[in-house]
């Protein structure tokens, strides 16, 4: 009989898992809770955290990892090289109340992997094996391994390393198709991914660039279990319902002008409740506006605020003078109360 944990994942009978990616600088309480607001998605998961400092319960790693009372199922993800201090901040994770502890194999960060974290470790893989078994050896929940396909093209080593960490008692894995050179380009290949399918038992996610237009041929193409969903999501916090839809083969979901005001309105709210300074509020607003990639008007005046009170005026006003063109198309629209941004 398996030994390994059943991944708790929140998902419709006979569909699916679709899970939020862990991005550093963006999913943190403030972006998990939007997206759990919007809804679709089967579990969040936090930014990366060191497993050294977790262990340490240093301020910034414990706030980096906190999350919502009602936020399950959540992991915590850790990144590092020691194993000892690893595993002790895996166990700090589990006390927590993680339901799900992840480890990083495929942050393609200079700085982390400049110190053989996140996906250098593709390139140790005695190393890689000794921290999977020291973590299994400590939690008592499931246990994952995100990774990328490989360090380069010519070392796409997913499938062996994803062997290794099922033999030492990874329960699932989650594989994104691009090599830590490709960055965030390189030409898609989801042929590593089917291979780590192939050559392993527990549940794979798919990762990389995921959204409805390619969600279905990236499960037939693969065979995994699920999909994980990372940049999509800030470009547009509706990506798990469209994904949902497509795979059940439903119309394209429509967003209304209404939902997108008030999600976005909602959101601003509570960063702006959250950080300590304006300046860290306004640098997070103006992270979330990849969210208007189709609208690049109010994208741009968003990006051009100077204060968060400006940045939530200008969505007011934008939104306003699409409702008075609406109910009267030859009206003149609601200027913009801030000047446009100056060319550059």
């Amino acid at each position: 009989m398996s030994t390994h944990r059943p991944i708790p994942w929140n998902t419709p009978p006979g569909e699916p898992p679709l899970v939020l990616a862990p991005m550093e600088g963006v999913t943190d309480l403030t972006f998990r809770r939007l997206v759990r607001g919007v809804g679709g998605c089967s579990m969040t998961v936090t930014e990366f955290v060191a497993g050294a400092a977790l262990a340490g319960g240093h301020r910034i790693a414990m706030r980096a990892v906190a999350f919502d009372p009602d936020e399950h199922p959540i992991a915590i993800q850790v990144f590092g090289r020691d194993p000892d201090l690893l595993a002790e901040g895996a166990r700090t994770a589990v006390e927590l109340g993680a339901d799900v502890v992840d480890l990083n194999m495929g942050c393609p960060s200079k700085k982390v992997c400049a110190h053989s974290g996140g996906s250098a470790l593709m390139k140790e893989p005695e190393l890689a094996r000794r921290i999977v078994a020291a973590i299994r050896r400590v939690v008592t929940v499931p246990f994952t391994v995100k990774m990328r396909s490989g360090w380069d093209a010519e070392h796409r080593n997913a499938p062996e390393i994803a062997r290794m960490c099922q033999e030492e008692g990874a329960d699932g894995l989650t594989v994104h198709w691009r090599t830590r050179t490709d960055g965030y380009g390189g030409v898609r290949d989801l042929s590593t991914i089917g291979r780590v399918v192939e050559r392993v038992t527990v549940p794979v996610l798919a990762n990389g660039d995921v959204d409805e237009t390619n969600a279905v041929t990236t499960l037939a193409e693969t065979g995994a279990t699920g999909l994980m969903i990372g940049r999509g999501a800030i470009q547009d916090p509706w990506v798990f319902h469209r994904v949902r839809r497509a795979l059940r083969g439903q119309p394209p979901l429509v967003i209304d002008d209404a939902d997108r005001e008030r999600v976005l309105l909602d959101y601003y709210r509570v960063v702006r409740a959250t950080f300590e300074s304006d300046r860290g509020a306004l640098g997070r607003m103006k992270k979330i506006a990849r969210y208007f990639q189709d609208v690049p008007e109010l994208r741009q005046r968003i990006l051009h605020s100077e204060t968060p009170e400006e940045a939530e005026e200008r969505v007011r006003d934008f939104f306003a003078a699409r409702r008075l063109s609406q109910a009267d198309p030859g009206a003149s629209p609601r200027p913009d109360r801030s000047p446009a941004p100056a060319p550059r």
